[in-house]
């Protein structure tokens, strides 16, 4: 008895790991699917010249930096929020690294249709594009919560832009902006400051 339920239990364990190599196998091939379609579609001049800018202004979260270092020049009494949400940005991008050595994914590879543009390293998951832009469109997003829009919308497309390019399987992007949108809710911003009560005006003379 004790034997046949072991061997039930084995029988078991066998068709569960099946089932998860098989959906493994799946989302595998439609990440391959989805990263060449991605890279040999919709490749005008224009639209690479567009994607390769943004890929170049989110090396190491310059366009990020840029962002919020602009926003604390012309909003003094929030700057040290805005300084602390742009510093969002390059912390994002170490951690990223830290889950990619562990990982140890590497860059995918279309042999016909190499990568266009350049990376500091091989390893590709999770991408840190994505990680730091959605960090620090996150973070920004929570000192100006009307900037979320603009901000998102630019996220995505350097996230966009890292498949379309051939640097990035999809699933890379998927996991990057995953970690980055955590990152951006949970890293410490300094209180807002309150505002000053406005005073009351002196009535006219005379009145």
């Amino acid at each position: 008895m004790l034997r046949r339920l072991r061997r039930q239990k084995r029988s078991r364990r066998a068709v569960w790991k099946a089932r998860a190599a098989g959906h493994a196998s799946a989302l595998g091939a439609l990440d391959q699917a989805l990263l060449r379609l991605l890279r040999t579609r919709a490749h005008l001049a224009p639209a690479e010249a567009a994607m390769k800018a943004l890929g170049l202004s989110g090396e190491y979260g310059a366009v990020w930096i840029a962002i919020g270092a602009s926003a604390a020049a012309a909003d003094p009494p929030r700057r040290s929020r805005w300084l602390a949400a742009a510093l969002v940005a390059p912390s994002a991008i170490v951690v990223n690294f830290a889950v990619k050595r562990t990982v140890g994914r590497q860059r995918p590879v279309i042999t016909e249709h190499p990568a266009l543009a350049k990376a500091p390293s091989k390893l590709s998951f999770p991408s840190a594009h994505a990680t730091s832009s959605l960090a620090a469109a996150t973070a920004l997003a929570r000192v100006e919560p009307r900037a979320r829009r603009p901000l998102l919308l630019l996220a995505a497309a350097i996230c966009v832009g890292r498949p379309y390019l051939g640097m990035h399987y999809p699933s890379d992007v998927v996991a990057g902006a995953a970690l980055g949108t955590v990152l951006g809710s949970i890293a410490p911003l300094p209180p807002e400051r309150p505002q000053p009560a406005p005073t009351a005006s002196q009535p006219p003379p005379g009145s």
